[in-house]
């Protein structure tokens, strides 16, 4: 079989290769009824390897899964994001290298086409919340000290928060993401269980996407924020989570919180969580 391997030294020679999260995947999914664990099992035996961190520039990730009663913890109860506000029990979290988007979306395109020729694409699931990804900002708790944004899907945190932006108007962005990196987040992190606040602005999927993956929306109007906790996320929800949307909508700035969504890691290699989906 050719493998181009002569081709692998060639591209190692060039192009940027820091390890700055330049770009991310961020996808949560809901498996269909009946399918959780199957779905759980290919998700982790197969497709989070040879789906996504054995490509080229995808260098770290992370799953997360929201059990029940973390489920009932969303906001707003109607949302843009997911419907209803509870669907969506999987999220999976990638980083990709900075100036490396090109080409791992060339790789990813061509890798999932050749897995769902070959059925290794499970089909009972849907795609509630995926998109690529740029890194805006990332913002610190603790300054200096701890853990980088790079860091932040290898290091054993307790939980995440997935939090969806809109604004009104395209041309409202920047300045929602001036409040948020300036005054908003540094506050909301001061003496939180949450360690950093990463934002990303979504990009448009390519037009050969896989067909079971819409288009991404709120390309131009959209923020997607993920709170890295120390703890349980159920221990600071009402505290630190149930208020955001109500700070952001009273910032003047045509913005609204369009997804609060906590989650816990899950145990790789198990079914831990799968029977508390429900």
């Amino acid at each position: 079989m050719d493998t181009h391997s002569e081709t692998y030294a060639e591209l190692a020679a060039v192009g940027p290769y820091g390890v700055r999260p330049g770009h991310a995947l961020i996808t949560m999914v809901e498996p269909h009824p009946g399918h959780e664990y199957a779905y759980n099992r290919w998700y982790e035996d197969d497709h989070y390897y040879a789906g996504a961190m054995a490509m080229p520039w995808m260098f770290a990730g992370r799953r997360w899964v929201a059990t029940r009663d973390l489920q009932l913890l969303r906001l707003p109860e109607k949302s843009a994001v997911a419907e209803p506000v509870t669907a969506g029990c999987y999220l999976s979290t990638y980083w990709v290298t900075e100036g490396r988007y090109d080409e791992h979306m060339k790789w990813t395109v061509g890798i999932n086409k050749r897995l769902n020729r070959d059925g290794r694409v499970y089909q009972d699931r849907t795609h509630v919340f995926t998109a690529f990804q740029d890194h805006e900002a990332t913002v610190y708790r603790d300054g200096a000290a701890g853990p980088r944004d790079f860091h932040a899907l290898d290091h054993p945190y307790a939980g995440l928060v997935l939090e969806v932006i809109d604004v009104e108007r395209p041309e409202q962005r920047d300045g929602l993401v001036e409040w948020l990196r300036a005054r908003h987040l540094p506050k909301a992190l001061a003496g939180s269980p949450a360690a950093m606040v990463t934002l990303f602005r979504p990009t448009p999927l390519p037009g050969d996407r896989m067909t079971y993956v819409k288009q991404v929306e709120g390309v131009d109007t959209r923020l997607t924020l993920l709170w890295f906790l120390e703890a349980d996320p159920r221990e600071c929800w009402q505290e630190r989570f149930a208020g955001l949307g109500e700070q952001v909508a009273g910032a003047g700035l045509g913005a609204r919180v369009e997804l609060l969504a906590p989650f816990v890691p899950t145990v790789p290699g198990t079914d831990t969580y799968v029977d508390r989906l429900r």
